[in-house]
């Protein structure tokens, strides 16, 4: 026998498996729940304000249709073939804003392939890892997150009154813009503050103060 028949014969033995009612069904049971289970997790997770529910169900529905690709890739060499084919011409445009979205999205697909292949447990303990791992990093405490002070001022020589009121109240600061305008000069600071009233009325009560805002952030700045 030359080396092509025995690589010939290797594939098409290892695409002839056959798969029993009780085996499909098996697998796409234990899907379902492992899909609902990640429905409720995302659910209770999930910290965006705008929660969407068919975001969810997708996460809810792709681990079964993903299970049924890859039995359907191993019970056949010719639908695996126009299979691939089919799936390199589907292009996703839909952008992923939350980083915590992508990993429900991956834990999903993965979810779908590992029941797929019959990985049962592994697709079990992996859902139990990624749920604990999820609860358990938000309770780690993380340092404050810095504060913006926007100032508007028309007096350009305000900066020399306004180190000290920073000195005292914040914790460390950095002045991260100076804009220079004809009616006046606009800061950026960037610090650390417990006492944001107190920091916010000191500003406003120097003279030649037009406005003054204080905002919040998620992340680093990045200039």
């Amino acid at each position: 026998m030359s080396t092509k028949d025995v690589i010939k014969k290797s594939i098409l033995e290892g695409f002839s498996m056959e798969m029993s009612t009780f085996h499909v069904v098996s697998i796409l049971l234990i899907t379902v729940l492992l899909s609902v289970y990640i429905f409720y997790i995302y659910r209770l997770n999930s910290h965006s304000s705008f929660y969407s529910r068919d975001f969810n169900k997708t996460l809810a529905i792709m681990p079964v249709l993903t299970a049924a690709i890859v039995l359907a890739l191993q019970a056949s060499l010719v639908i695996s073939l126009g299979m691939v084919g089919a799936l390199s011409i589907v292009r996703f445009r839909n952008a992923i804003k939350n980083p915590m979205d992508l990993l429900f999205l991956f834990w999903s697909i993965s979810t779908g392939i590992i029941c797929g292949a019959g990985l049962y447990m592994l697709a079990i303990v992996t859902c139990l890892v990624v749920t604990i791992l999820s609860f358990l990093l938000d309770f780690i405490k993380t340092p404050q997150a810095s504060l913006l002070l926007v100032l508007n001022s028309s007096d350009k020589g305000i900066e020399k009154k306004l180190l000290p009121v920073l000195e005292s109240f914040a914790k460390g600061y950095k002045i991260r813009s100076r804009n220079v305008t004809a009616g006046g000069i606009d800061y950026v600071v960037e610090l650390k503050t417990k006492d944001e009233m107190g920091l916010i009325d000191a500003c406003s009560v120097m003279e030649g103060m037009d406005s003054v805002s204080l905002l919040t952030h998620d992340g680093d700045i990045r200039y």
